[in-house]
């Protein structure tokens, strides 16, 4: 509970808009420490949640439509997918790192990107690239874009092990989540 409340005065503190970040780990002892600046690997962005938030409402940002719109068309992906996924993924933070180590728009996980010849995680290019061609290998493994979803997240094995998306909370959540965005962002490619 401290840390939650942290979390919370943490959020009243930080500068809307500032673009300040804070940085947070939890040590042996299970105490979470925050910084501004990033000491090592141990330290994970913390992500804060703008007040009035929906999930249902999908976030606008433009600012890697090409990008999207380029690697979507390589891998005969439809463009609104590949924004769905990155706004579910990382917001459109491409230096965003989950607790896991998934890394960039995409959050692809450092062996996932190596098997995908993703030098640098972080750019969005290589990231956006991968992620799509990633999320290809999904969809023409699965041919159904749910359990492609549900693999993205979670990975092929465990919906192979469930025939279909996993009963994880996380993982439905993310593929409704995928699904709702998905349909907002149709708008934002020309056919």
């Amino acid at each position: 509970m401290m840390a939650a409340g942290g979390m919370a005065l943490l959020g009243l503190a930080a500068p809307a808009g500032a673009g300040g970040r804070i940085w947070s780990y939890t040590d042996e002892q299970g105490v979470t420490h925050f910084t501004n600046i990033r000491h090592d690997g141990r330290y994970q962005r913390v992500a804060f949640e703008k007040s009035g938030s929906s999930q249902g409402r999908a976030p606008r940002h433009g600012q890697f439509d090409g990008i999207i719109g380029l690697t979507a068309r390589e891998q005969s992906l439809q463009p609104a997918l590949v924004k769905a996924v990155i706004a579910a993924e990382s917001n459109f933070d491409p230096a965003a790192v989950s607790h896991k180590g998934a890394q960039g728009l995409m959050q692809l996980m450092p062996q996932t990107a190596a098997s995908l010849g993703v030098l640098d995680p972080l750019h969005p290019m290589e990231n956006v690239r991968g992620g799509s061609v990633y999320l290809r290998r999904m969809l023409d493994r699965y041919g159904d874009l749910e359990r492609a979803l549900a693999a993205y997240n979670a990975g092929p094995d465990a919906v192979d092990r469930y025939g279909g998306v996993p009963p994880y909370r996380e993982t439905q959540a993310y593929v409704r989540r995928v699904l709702t965005y998905y349909r907002h962002y149709h708008g934002d490619f020309a056919p």
